[in-house]
């Protein structure tokens, strides 16, 4: 082989405005993607009013406390189509309860939030058919068991195939 059958390739300006063009171009289609996404999804709105919220905080771990010394422990199950809730007191009874409002919301965004109403069943289990998407859930249930306020069970599940995991 000789040395004029080999053909040497230079670096044009040609070839650095394309490669200019395509970083670019790379860097503003990712930028104009993350910014659509990040419109279209969690609002990053916590609460309403941060002011009011923070007055209100004291109170509401007061109730929080007293809420935890009664020792009673809520079961609530997610299967099957199904979402139910009882409540046992520290002997592990059933507390007696006058309604259950439950409110499925999802820690990124609001569009996927849903309360239910769990109707009575026996022995004092509450329940109602529904069936979250699979994913993080933040479950807030209001139980009126006669206290001068809802007894409030919060906690962050995770659903898989229909079943909390």
């Amino acid at each position: 082989m000789s040395a004029q059958s080999q053909k040497s390739r230079e670096f044009t300006g040609r070839h650095m405005l394309l490669t200019i063009l395509g970083f670019f171009g790379v860097v503003i289609g990712v930028n104009l993607t993350m910014a659509t996404l990040a419109s279209t999804s969690w609002t990053g709105l916590v609460v309403e009013n941060t002011y009011v919220a923070s007055q209100q905080f004291n109170e509401k771990a007061k109730e929080g406390r007293a809420q935890a010394a009664l020792g009673w422990t809520g079961k609530l199950t997610i299967a099957s189509g199904n979402v139910r809730y009882s409540l046992s007191d520290a002997a592990g009874k059933s507390v007696l309860m006058n309604g259950v409002k439950v409110l499925f919301r999802h820690p990124a965004y609001e569009a996927e939030d849903k309360a239910i109403t769990l109707a009575s069943g026996r022995d004092q289990e509450f329940s109602t058919r529904h069936t979250p998407k699979d994913g993080v859930w933040i479950v807030q249930i209001d139980a009126d068991a006669g206290l001068a306020e809802p007894y409030r069970d919060v906690r962050r599940i995770i659903i898989s195939k229909g079943a909390i995991q």
